[in-house]
C-alpha cells in the first residue's frame, strides 16, 4: 500500500512541475531556448501578413518579425489562426505572439500585453464611387460589413455616435465583404486604412472605390501579460531596426512612403 500511495505522490508531484512549466508566466527563455517563436496571424490580411499562391508567408508583419528575431538568432514560425480567436490561442499557448495589424484598444489592453506601436492606421469606410455615400453619418441608411474579431468590430461597437448602421454583417475575411459590396448586398465596408488602401490598388476596377477616413489608431504585438521579458525584447529589437534603418526600409518595401515612426 505504502509504495502505491508513493507512486501517486510521485505522478502528481510530475504533473504539478509540468503544469507550473506550462504555465509560466515569462515564455522568453523557452523561446530563446527552443531559438524559435510562433506567430499567429489572419493569412488573409494584406498587405501585413497573407500567403502566397505558392504557400509562403509575405507581408510587411512577415518581415519586420522576421527581422526583430534575426537581432537574436531566433526562427519564426507562423500560424495561421481564426482572428476572433486570437486571445484565446494566445492563453492556449498554440501561438507566442499576435502579429498582424493588431491596433492597441482599450478593450484589448485588459486581456494582453502591448509591445510598443511601430504604424500609424486608422479606421476607414469603404464605398462604391457611385454609392453617393461621402461621410460616416450616412451609413444610418445603409448595411455595412466587417470583419469578426477586427479592431473595427470593436471601434464600432463603442463609437456608434460617430457611425451607425442601419445593419452590420460580420465576415470571417475582408475578401469576402468585398464580394458582398461589389454585388450590392452591403453599402460599405469599415476596416484598417492599411489594408484598404492595399487591396483597392491591387483590383483591376480600382476606380469604382472610395475611401472615407476617420480615427486614427496603431499597431502593435500582443502577448501574454506574464511575458515581460519577451516585451522587453521586442521593444528593444524594434528599436534596434529604428536605428540601423531596416525599419524605414521594411515601410518602404510595402508602403512606397518615408517613415520610421516608432511610437513609445
Amino acid at each position: 500500500m505504502k509504495k502505491w500511495i508513493i507512486a501517486i505522490i510521485g505522478i502528481l508531484a510530475l504533473t504539478l512541475t509540468g503544469c507550473a512549466k506550462s504555465n509560466n508566466p515569462d515564455s522568453w527563455q523557452t523561446i530563446e531556448k527552443n531559438k524559435q517563436v510562433v506567430i499567429g496571424l489572419d493569412d488573409s490580411f494584406v498587405p501585413m501578413g497573407f500567403e502566397k499562391k505558392n504557400g509562403q508567408f509575405t507581408g510587411y508583419d512577415i518581415d519586420l518579425a522576421r527581422a526583430v528575431f534575426k537581432e537574436y538568432g531566433i526562427k519564426v514560425s507562423f500560424q495561421t489562426i481564426d482572428w476572433s480567436m486570437n486571445v484565446t490561442e494566445l492563453r492556449n499557448g498554440t501561438i507566442d505572439l499576435i502579429w498582424n495589424g493588431y491596433s492597441i484598444t482599450p478593450e484589448r489592453k485588459k486581456k494582453v500585453a502591448f509591445s510598443r506601436p511601430y504604424l500609424r492606421n486608422r479606421q476607414v469606410l469603404v464605398v462604391k464611387k457611385n454609392s453617393g455615400i461621402d461621410s460616416f453619418a450616412q451609413m444610418k441608411k445603409y448595411e455595412l460589413g466587417m470583419q469578426t474579431g477586427s479592431t473595427a468590430e470593436q471601434w464600432y461597437e463603442t463609437k456608434q455616435n460617430v457611425l451607425h448602421a442601419k445593419k452590420t454583417i460580420l465576415y470571417d475575411t475582408i475578401s469576402n465583404s468585398f464580394l458582398d459590396l461589389n454585388s450590392g448586398r452591403i453599402q460599405g465596408i469599415l476596416l484598417d486604412e492599411v489594408y484598404a488602401d492595399y487591396y483597392i490598388a491591387h483590383m483591376v476596377k480600382s476606380s469604382e472605390y472610395k475611401v472615407i477616413q476617420n480615427a486614427l489608431d496603431e499597431f502593435a504585438v500582443g502577448m501574454r501579460k506574464g511575458d515581460k521579458t519577451l516585451q522587453k525584447k521586442l521593444n528593444e529589437g524594434l528599436a534596434r531596426l529604428q536605428k540601423n534603418g531596416k525599419l524605414r526600409q521594411i515601410n518602404e518595401k510595402w508602403f512606397g512612403k518615408d517613415s520610421n515612426y516608432l511610437g513609445k
